[in-house]
């Protein structure tokens, strides 16, 4: 099962009030777990950087402007992301983002259905509890302190941290039931072994091997313990 754990950075909260995306973090998992495949990109929002937004990414207008606009990078993001499902913590409000940039460069928007919220599974777990990122990775032992600021990618990585365990942990990428294909790891290049088969060997006694046997029993004579073994009657 292939999902895309995402996280973005903007200029503020409305999309539709003239906010902007400037950053996108994408870390592609399978069956829970990072797979190394990720997509990362600053985005020039062709506006000013509110201090608000600043001071949560610290990503400045001047430090954007060589960076290239949405329209230039979007068909990666897309092709990256295929058809698999979104991940993110609040993910209305990241799906808000990305919807409204594709929109303005005439290209469909992703549903709601291929989205998966960590906030409302989080909340539906620990009920009343802080749920926060940051808070999720204390509660499960995940070390963020490289987060000084939001950033998107480690956002995103550390996303894809939580969500395992949320759901479930590691062992959920523990299986005893053989993979359908072969397929190549994408971290180590190991290539899966395609399963062979064998006819069965045969499991009757060979004339030789019954000859052997008769050999080895005969110095026993009648003493030996299967002849006083009575056996059932014929039906």
């Amino acid at each position: 099962m292939r999902e895309i754990v995402f996280d973005t950075e903007t200029t503020g909260f409305d999309p539709f009030s003239g906010d902007r995306l400037v950053e996108i973090g994408c870390v592609e998992v399978e069956n829970y777990l990072p797979t190394g495949r990720s997509f990362h990109q600053y985005v020039n929002p062709e506006r000013d950087m509110p201090e608000g937004a600043f001071r949560i990414h610290g990503l400045s207008a001047e430090y954007l402007k060589d960076f290239p606009v949405f329209s230039e990078i979007y068909g990666e993001f897309v092709d990256f992301v295929g058809d698999a499902k979104l991940v993110a913590h609040n993910a209305s409000f990241d799906m808000k983002f990305i919807n409204w940039e594709l929109a303005q460069v005439g290209h469909g928007k992703i549903p709601m259905s291929r989205a998966v919220d960590t906030l409302e599974i989080a909340r539906r777990k620990f009920p009343g509890s802080p749920n926060t990122l940051d808070a999720l990775c204390k509660r499960f032992a995940i070390d963020n302190s490289n987060r000084v600021k939001h950033g998107a990618l480690l956002d995103a990585e550390l996303l894809a941290e939580v969500y395992l365990e949320l759901m479930g942990g590691r062992q959920r990428g523990f299986s005893l039931v053989p993979e359908e294909k072969t397929s190549t790891d994408v971290n180590t290049g190991v290539r899966d072994k395609e399963n062979t088969f064998r006819a069965p060997r045969p499991h009757f006694a060979t004339d030789t091997e019954r000859a052997r046997h008769e050999a080895f029993i005969a110095p026993m004579g009648a003493a030996a313990l299967w002849h006083s073994i009575k056996k059932p009657p014929a039906q």
